[in-house]
């Protein structure tokens, strides 16, 4: 079914849009797949702040030439949709790989972040990486972790002639 030009036109500004807004953009290619696991892949895609959608290819060449954003020639042929993580490019390559699992007709292309074009193992090292929080959660750990050893070390003294004056006046009445 052709697309009109209005409806071409709406589409291109949606995906130039999506592509400013976005901190990474996964290609995957999805021959033989049914809307059904698509679907799966756009909730799970979801959970994680981003989007999944199925795309022309001739389309998106173009809202990628108006970002300033170049991808090899292969990244764009066959069936293509795209992931694109608002959030945490991290969070939502994972999720799209989780979701991809067992799933021999769903495969990553590629992906842009930073101004640089990823390949497929780039894409799966991403999502190999945890997601932002827990990236958090370490970086306030290793912070903390000398200002309790420091209090531990200033307290360390006290605490030792607590438990001889302890053991001292237990031992006196024992002896009188």
């Amino acid at each position: 079914m052709a697309v009109s030009k209005e409806r071409k036109g709406e589409v291109l500004a949606t995906y130039n849009e999506w592509l400013k807004k976005s901190q990474a953009v996964i290609l995957v290619e999805y021959t033989g797949a049914k809307m059904k696991d698509l679907d799966g892949i756009r909730a799970k895609v979801r959970e994680t702040g981003g989007e999944f959608h199925v795309v022309k290819n001739t389309l998106v060449r173009r809202a990628f030439a108006a970002s300033g954003m170049e991808f090899p020639a292969d990244y764009l042929v066959k069936s293509t949709a795209i992931s694109f993580a608002f959030t945490d490019p991290a969070s939502t390559a994972k999720a799209l790989t989780d979701a991809m699992k067992g799933k021999d007709f769903i495969k990553v292309k590629g992906g842009y972040m930073s101004g640089k074009a990823l390949n497929a193992a780039q894409v799966k090292a991403l999502s190999d990486t945890p997601p932002l929080p827990v990236v958090r959660a370490q970086l306030l750990g290793v912070l903390q972790a000398p200002a309790g050893k420091l209090v531990r070390t200033i307290a360390e003294p006290a605490r030792g002639l607590a438990a001889v004056i302890k053991a001292f006046s237990e031992k006196a009445p024992a002896a009188a």
